[in-house]
Parts: C-alpha cells; structure tokens; sequence
C-alpha cells in the first residue's frame, strides 16, 4: 500500500563502522531536524566493515550503505548489484602512517623499515604498487602482519615504523602517544575513492527521490561542518551514540582532519558529493593495475545524475531543500 503523499519516507542507512569523525555530515543533519524536515524519516545503523555493509545493502536489508566506494567497485565487478550515489571523500584516506620524528617521507625511505598490515585488511593488494613508486621491492622492507584491532596500539608502542591506515581517523588517535603523518596511497599514484553513499537500482526505483533528497543533504551537511561547525557536529554524533566512548576532542580532530579528503585535485571545482566518470576510470584502472580487481567489462558505477547538490559547492541544495543547515552559503 502506498504512503500517503504526506507521510515522511523512510530510509535505512548502514555505516561501515562505528561511529567517527567521518559520520559527521548525516549524524549532523539527522540530529538538526535536517532529514526530518525534508521528509524523510532516517535510521542509521552502526556496521562491522565496509564488506558486510556492501552485502547488507545489495541484499536488500538497507537502503543506504555509507563505506568504502573501493569495496563497493570490487562487489560490483562479482555481480552484485550496489551502485555509488555520492562520493562524499574523493581522495583516498588510506596510507602508511609513520611517526612524525622519523626520516620517512615517501616510499623510497622505507628501506629496512618494519610495516605493519593485517590479514584481510584493505590495503593488502596495493602494498607493492605503494613501495614501487618508491623504486621498492617488497622484499626491502620487513613486513608484520597483526589482527586488524591491534594495529594501532602496535604502532603507539612504538615497536615498528609504520602502519596501514586511514589518516583522518587514526593519526587523531594516536597523537598524545605517538604523534604521527601518513605517506598517502593517493601521493603514491593509487588514485582509488574513499569512503561515500551507495544504493541498489532496486532501491533507487521504489526511492530515488528520497535517497537523492538524503545524499544531497548528508553534502550539504559538510559543507556546513567546514564553515565553522565542528563542534556542532561531534555534539550531534556524541548525542546519538552517548553511549559512544570516544573522547570528544579525539572526535573533532577527526572531522576537522577529513576537510582534506573531501574533495580531490581532480574534483576541487566540484560540489562536495559530486563524481566523475573520469575519475572512476582511473580508479577501476589502480585497482586492475594491483589484481585487486579482475579486468572485464566495468558497468557503470554511478547514477548518470549522481545527487541533486547542484553545482556551486557554495550553495548546494541540500541547504534549500533540508531549510536547516544555515550558514553553508557563505
């Protein structure tokens, strides 16, 4: 039976973690009333890895996925059917962190080091491509591979050189012990995506306007954060989650430290959200380059009109359609 065309949409979103520094947009508009006032009735779920929210949402169980667009390209190419709807970080987060005190400031100067990886972790298949754009050999550093929950503290001890991670989230939390920088996989050449929303076609036929309305909104959201809005935003997400326990400092260093993944070089002109074919061609062609991507026909990963964000990064639509987000225009 259809809603009555008054009645609020509702739409399920699955995160790929728990909460954290990258959630801020659609914590920050869920919590301002923003979705609410655009019709549309949201819930987020918190996730256990990009993987399971790819298969939560192809299989149906959520709307939504907010994760890795790199982990959603690899389900894509086996055949399930999920599909990018908004890039909300276009440049890749991932990279080796190193202490700030070390020598280390691109992969030539890892000769000898001791780096630190985890079995199954997303990084695996672009170790190699990474040290060769240093002119290095896997075998010229010494690799530790530990469980994905202790690669932190593993690092904050001291005992290695480095670790594979995401920057804005990890360096916040290591910074009282272990201050740290990370070698970019995106300074490196891998120009993979990072972490955006993404739906199924199934999903986009029964609720395409209600999912372009949240996607256009969660952007417009951070364009709002960056215009002095951090502490407003880890209020929201520490309100959600109060019983989250992550220390709000930790919290707002790292939506300020994920300003700098918003937007690439090659999408610095564009609205926050926004994709190009382009650019996705030249991640399909990294993730091919590395094997972590069999080669064979690429449908297409986004929706021709990816979100309804306009295209002024200085007056997204989000702002006139959620009527709640004000101040992003400036």
């Amino acid at each position: 039976m259809p809603l009555p065309a008054w009645a609020a949409v509702p739409l399920t979103m699955q995160l790929e973690w728990i909460p954290s520094g990258f959630h801020a947009g659609a914590f920050l508009a869920l919590q301002k009333g923003c979705f609410k006032d655009a019709g549309l009735d949201v819930m987020i779920a918190d996730g256990t890895g990009s993987s399971t929210a790819v298969q939560l949402v192809a299989n149906g169980k959520f709307d939504i996925g907010h994760a890795s667009l790199s982990t959603m390209a690899f389900a894509r190419r086996k055949g399930l059917p999920v599909i990018s709807i908004a890039g909300i970080f276009r440049k890749c987060d991932i990279g080796l962190m190193v202490a700030k005190a070390s020598l280390f400031r691109a992969p030539k100067d890892l000769v000898g080091a001791t780096i630190v990886t985890s079995p199954g972790s997303f990084e695996i298949p672009f170790v190699d491509v990474f040290l060769a754009n240093g002119g290095l050999m896997r075998s010229q550093v010494h690799i530790l591979s530990v469980d994905g929950s202790a690669k932190t503290s593993t690092f904050i001890q001291g005992h290695v050189d480095g670790v594979f991670a995401s920057a804005p989230l990890q360096m916040p939390l290591v910074e009282a012990a272990r201050p740290a920088r990370t070698l970019l996989f995106s300074d490196a050449g891998l120009k993979l995506p990072s972490v955006g929303l993404f739906t199924t076609p199934a999903a986009l036929k029964a609720k395409g306007d209600a999912i372009r309305k949240f996607a256009s909104i969660v952007a417009g959201a951070w364009v709002y954060i960056e215009h002095g809005h951090v502490d407003e935003a880890t209020r929201a997400i520490l309100a959600l989650r109060p019983n989250s326990r992550i220390n709000p400092k930790t919290l707002s260093e790292q939506i300020r430290e994920s300003f700098d993944y918003l937007r690439s070089p090659e999408t610095a002109k564009l609205p926050v959200g926004f994709q190009s074919d382009a650019e996705w061609a030249l991640a399909i062609k990294a993730m091919e380059t590395s094997g972590s991507l069999q080669k064979g026909p690429t449908r297409r990963i986004i929706i021709p009109t990816p979100i309804s964000i306009g295209r002024s990064s200085k007056k997204p639509a989000a702002v006139l359609e959620a009527r709640c987000v004000h101040g992003a225009e400036r």
